[in-house]
């Protein structure tokens, strides 16, 4: 069975699929927009597997001309950590063509059904693996910027076990990054507001990113070394969720406010431009 037999006229079933299937399966639902079933309902995968499912379907995109430029981080919050039964995060991979212009537009039809997430956001001007002290971490940081984070998992009705999840690229699938600031800037317990066409949908703190944004930071250093990879500099990693997520709809306009390090927005373009 090729990786192409998996589509049968949608985006399944998975049938005896191997990874390298999998991965093209998932790269296709995010590459077309096209919600598929839950892996884990169909074929049985590992947490390791769900990760290796994730390094290839990230690099079909590296080799379709797209540049990895950092990582993200989930499960940040004990909340959610319980919610899902794990006691450790989850990170996935970020590239050049996720990136949307602070100010910018993000269309809707490329997306299954997105969501936006506050976060902390910091450039590596040093590398950045293994098991590393607070301060170390913080050494190695170039500058910190807000950020928001779109998820959009590409499994049906936003349903998902954790070997799923992960396969997915944690849902990551879009981010926009606000003004840098000097990496000194202490950002453990910054307030962050989240406004829905100038409302505000969610109120948070940067402490919520497990205690504070750095710590994120040295979780990713352990978790892409025990991966044989690291955070190299000119790299940027999205610490984690201050606040729930906020579903997206045409026509609404994302801003981030966050206290002492500025705000970053962009718009949302209906499907058909026309709302």
């Amino acid at each position: 069975m090729s990786a192409y037999d998996l589509n049968d006229n949608q985006c399944g079933p998975y049938g005896d699929a191997s990874l390298e299937q999998l991965a093209f399966l998932v790269d296709e639902a995010a590459r077309t927009a096209c919600a598929i079933e839950q892996l884990s309902r169909r074929v049985h995968v590992t947490l390791p597997d769900a990760y290796e499912i994730q390094r290839q379907s990230i690099a079909l995109r590296v080799m379709r001309g797209e540049r990895l430029t950092g990582f993200k981080m989930g499960f940040t919050s004990k909340a959610k950590m319980h919610q899902m039964g794990v006691d450790d995060l989850i990170w996935g991979r970020l590239t050049d063509a996720m990136g949307i212009d602070d100010g910018g537009d993000l269309v809707l039809q490329n997306y299954v059904h997105p969501r936006v997430e506050p976060e902390i956001c910091f450039l590596m001007k040093k590398p950045l693996s293994g098991k590393v002290t607070l301060l170390e971490a913080l050494a190695a940081v170039e500058a910190i910027a807000p950020a928001l984070e779109i998820i959009d998992s590409r499994y049906e009705a936003f349903r998902f076990s954790l070997q799923d999840v992960v396969a997915d690229n944690c849902s990551s699938s879009g981010f926009v990054i606000g003004p840098w600031s000097k990496p000194d800037m202490d950002v453990s317990n910054l307030g962050m507001v989240m406004s829905v066409n100038g409302r505000d949908a969610s109120l948070g703190s940067s402490a919520a990113i497990l205690g504070h944004p750095a710590r994120s930071l040295v979780a990713a250093a352990r978790c892409l070394g025990e991966a044989g990879e690291s955070l190299l500099p000119g790299q940027i990693l999205l610490a984690g969720a201050a606040t729930e997520a906020v579903a997206l709809q045409g026509g609404q306009t994302i801003r981030l406010d966050v206290d002492q390090l500025g705000s970053t927005a962009f718009t949302v373009m209906a499907a058909n431009h026309d709302d």
